[in-house]
């Protein structure tokens, strides 16, 4: 099932996970979209620089520590994604609240593990 996916957080860097979770969710036939710090492309995926509103996002997925989300918390939520997955490293209870007021569930899981175990 095609999940439109924004990664926030993504990175250029292919060793990065954020890199990696664009170009799985890629193969895994998802529709994908990316915000990130350097412009540039991760395969077909242009990295957004600037806060964007995109349609239609299902899935958020969180590459940004928890001291850098909170500037992201109006943005993340204004996408109206049905859930966010906070991937390790990203936990954060504080914004998990603020999601789940917005009936936004929160996942708090590997992207990478959920594509390959076909749990995504």
């Amino acid at each position: 099932m095609n999940k439109k996916t924004l990664v926030v957080g993504a990175s250029l860097k292919t060793d990065r996970y954020s890199n990696m979770a664009v170009v799985k969710l890629l193969n895994h036939g998802n529709d994908v979209v990316a915000y990130g710090f350097q412009e540039g492309s991760i395969g077909e995926v242009k990295i957004d620089t600037a806060m964007l509103t995109y349609d239609d996002v299902d899935t958020v997925t969180m590459y940004l520590s928890p001291k850098r989300q909170k500037a992201y918390y109006d943005y993340i939520i204004s996408q109206k994604p049905k859930r966010v997955i906070f991937n390790p490293g990203t936990e954060n209870p504080e914004f998990y609240k603020l999601l789940e007021q917005k009936n936004i569930d929160v996942e708090v899981a590997c992207t990478l593990v959920l594509l390959s175990t076909n749990q995504y």
